[in-house]
């Protein structure tokens, strides 16, 4: 709960039981009770920044007439990570507040694992620059395997210190399920140092089912957003365990979860976006839109907000918002409807922060200095490219259009008198590189893509969950090492090139994630290069061509990926030939 002074807490009663006169008041609202799922008429009193009364009439100092409208408690992302919109936190929450977003549940695993916990304390300066409440998990898996390499190492005798922190909710997606159910040492004192502070653990667990998930829900493990199928949400829910139905830019699979929320599993189900770009918010919005689609399916609107509120401030024990009750922050969202979910107003701490789809704050940002200069590679050739087979029968990385799932594919290609791979216009198959950034190892990991369409050139970007390390994907070997040294110039973003020269790039200054323009610039500069890789370079138009990239070497979504070490069989959770 929200510190408060005894004389702050005198006033609060005070105006609660009707005898004084609050800072400001709401009044005329229609005010959403998530606890008994129904509208009641009347005024907010809200005294320093948190709710003291709700129904009936009050006085204030300042009082303005909602005019009838719904008043909601802010909406809650229940996960998400912030690098992947590419915007630092300042200008994500300039963009996803006037959307009704006040709190966030934020992990920052892509910037720990490429600045380690100083990337974390960052984090934690930058949010304070900003309205929107952002609570800060401690990532657990930095790199997400023993099988890459990141920029940083951290293991459970480092995170004592964060976890004891007010300002770590608790740990963040487990990815390493294997190590969770063999019991891997290291794993057991991460997943203790957590329950010795008390602190939530969040899931990561794609695919397990039956006595593995027992296993990994047994070490503790509360929540879950990577379930793609109703099998997999039920399962999970059966265990106690919350549910997110992930709706964001890399994966959508809300629209096959919410056939399985049921009124007596809803208080289990959480919404999230987990990675949301530029353009998703400013298409479709945020939070907002989930609640949108969920009533679009049929579910009731306080059915809707629940997910979105009361579930997970109670998840993750925020205990002073989700819902509009005295003594809880004043976090509030007015709506004209229950139906479209679109703000005219947006409240957080009882101060009005947007309007009409504006941020009303001045915008403020921490420096970036402490996380900036994070590319390090150096003398590489196109001999880091050659891939010298014998054999010209190769496994391949299929893609699975709409998804970051990948399945084992296998192709007969093309060889040089090297052995190495030929580029065939008539085959959807290219080559895919991930080289190391971090350490300057000179490491570099190849393999043969099956579905991004490219027909011609090299797209290469910084951004490869979990270790972002560089991952180009190419036509020919001229291009990749061009884009490679292209993103080493800039320090790190994503560029499209064709006949070694650019066709179009977006600099990411922040840890080789993050930019520091505005969410418009942004967008402006990813639009572009989607438009040179469908329109010039040939990727099909059924993938996104950088967030497939993105995600083509996060060795813990089935079913074949690649790191910086090699072809990797997550199903088996092992390295696999080439041939």
């Amino acid at each position: 709960m929200k510190k408060q002074s005894v004389k702050t807490l005198q006033k609060l009663i005070t105006v609660a039981r009707g005898d004084g006169q609050a800072d400001l008041v709401l009044k005329n609202c229609r005010i959403c009770d998530v606890f008994n799922q129904q509208i009641i008429g009347g005024d907010i009193a809200i005294v320093d920044g948190l709710i003291a009364g709700i129904g009936g009439r009050y006085k204030g100092k300042k009082e303005i007439n909602c005019r009838k409208q719904y008043a909601a408690p802010g909406f809650i992302d229940g996960h998400i990570h912030i690098e992947s919109s590419y915007l630092c936190q300042e200008e994500f929450g300039r963009l996803v507040t006037p959307l009704g977003t006040t709190s966030i549940i934020a992990d920052p695993h892509e910037i720990v694992n490429v600045c380690g916990l100083k990337g974390l304390k960052y984090m934690v300066k930058a949010a304070a620059q900003t309205a929107l409440h952002v609570e800060y998990m401690l990532p657990s898996c930095v790199p997400s395997t023993p099988f890459e390499d990141a920029g940083a190492v951290i293991a459970a005798k480092d995170m004592e210190e964060p976890l004891a922190s007010d300002a770590i909710l608790g740990l963040g997606e487990f990815m390493n399920a294997p190590g969770v159910i063999n019991c891997d040492k290291e794993v057991l004192a991460k997943l203790h140092a957590a329950q010795d502070a008390g602190k939530i653990i969040d899931g990561h667990s794609p695919g397990l089912l039956g006595k593995g998930l027992m296993a990994y829900a047994s070490a503790g493990i509360q929540t879950d957003h990577e379930c793609y199928t109703l099998q997999e949400m039920q399962e999970r829910l059966a265990l106690g365990m919350y549910v997110m139905l992930r709706n964001g830019s890399a994966a959508e699979n809300l629209p096959e979860l919410i056939k399985g929320v049921t009124a007596a599993n809803i208080r289990h189900c959480l919404l999230c976006s987990d990675d949301l770009h530029p353009k998703t918010i400013f298409d479709h919005g945020h939070i907002n839109y989930d609640l949108k689609y969920c009533v679009q399916q049929g579910l009731d609107p306080l059915a809707a907000l629940t997910m979105a509120t009361i579930n997970p401030a109670e998840c993750y024990g925020l205990k002073d918002r989700g819902a509009l009750t005295p003594g809880r922050r004043a976090d509030i969202v007015i709506l004209p409807d229950l139906t479209n979910f679109q703000p005219s107003q947006t409240w957080i701490d009882g101060r009005l922060v947007a309007e009409k789809g504006h941020y009303l704050l001045p915008e403020k940002k921490y420096s970036i200095k402490s996380v900036s200069s994070s590319v390090r590679v150096k003398k590489f050739s196109e001999a880091k490219l050659q891939l010298n087979l014998k054999n010209n029968h190769v496994n391949t990385i299929d893609l699975v259009p709409g998804q970051i799932i990948t399945k084992k594919g296998k192709a007969k290609i093309t060889l040089d008198e090297q052995g190495d791979f030929v580029f065939n216009p008539k085959e959807d198959v290219v080559k895919v590189a991930v080289v190391e950034r971090h350490h300057n190892t000179g490491t570099v990991g190849l393999g043969l893509m099956r579905g991004y369409g490219l027909k011609a050139g090299a797209i290469a970007v910084t951004i490869a969950h979990d270790s972002h390390n560089i991952i180009v994907a190419g036509a020919n070997n001229e291009d990749m090492v061009f884009a490679v040294e292209r993103l080493v110039t800039m320090g790190g973003g994503m560029v499209a090139v064709k006949d070694q020269k650019v066709l179009a790039d977006m600099p990411l200054p922040i840890a080789g994630l993050m930019s520091d323009k505005d969410g418009k610039w942004v967008d402006r500069h990813l639009q572009k290069i989607h438009d040179k890789a469908f329109n010039v370079l040939g990727v099909s138009r059924e993938v996104d061509p950088i967030m497939t990239l993105c995600f083509m070497s996060l060795p813990v979504i089935p079913s074949i990926k690649l790191t910086n070490r090699g072809l990797f069989d997550v199903d088996k959770f092992a390295f696999m030939p080439l041939t």
